[in-house]
């Protein structure tokens, strides 16, 4: 009878622990708390992230900037553009070696991320919901 009810317990925090760790992937896109942008779609910051517009829709310039965290990044990318890990790279191998872009400039993890956009009115960027502060504003869930 101890053996089922440990054996519950460890399946019980094992859910609590997986949900946590899923929940803490979940890419919101975020610009500085000073910029004038409110709100966008996913096809503006797709267009912004594939390097086919240089600015918010206001005409502000835009500055994309990638997280390296690989499940945060692999999220955005899939629900914003569609895209995964290889056809990603294959797509911008492309337009670097016709000189037409270059990718977004990338950091290490949503601290960096957000502490970086905060401080540029004209930088985007995605972060962990779990690292959004005052500093900076969403302005899309995927």
């Amino acid at each position: 009878m101890q053996f089922n009810v440990l054996k519950q317990t460890v399946a019980c925090l094992t859910l609590v622990l997986f949900a946590g760790a899923c929940a803490h992937a979940e890419a919101v896109v975020v610009v500085s708390a000073r910029s004038a942008v409110g709100s966008l779609s996913s096809n503006q910051v797709a267009q912004i992230f594939l390097g086919k517009s240089v600015a918010f829709p206001n005409g502000e310039a835009a500055v994309a900037l990638d997280v390296s965290e690989a499940g945060l990044k692999s999220e955005f990318y899939r629900k914003v553009t569609g895209k995964d890990a290889s056809q990603l790279k294959s797509y911008w191998a492309q337009l670097i070696f016709t000189g037409q872009a270059r990718p977004p400039r990338s950091v290490s993890d949503s601290a960096e991320a957000r502490r970086i956009i905060a401080n540029n009115p004209s930088m985007i960027g995605y972060i962990s919901r779990d690292a959004v502060d005052s500093s900076v504003k969403v302005v899309l869930v995927p």
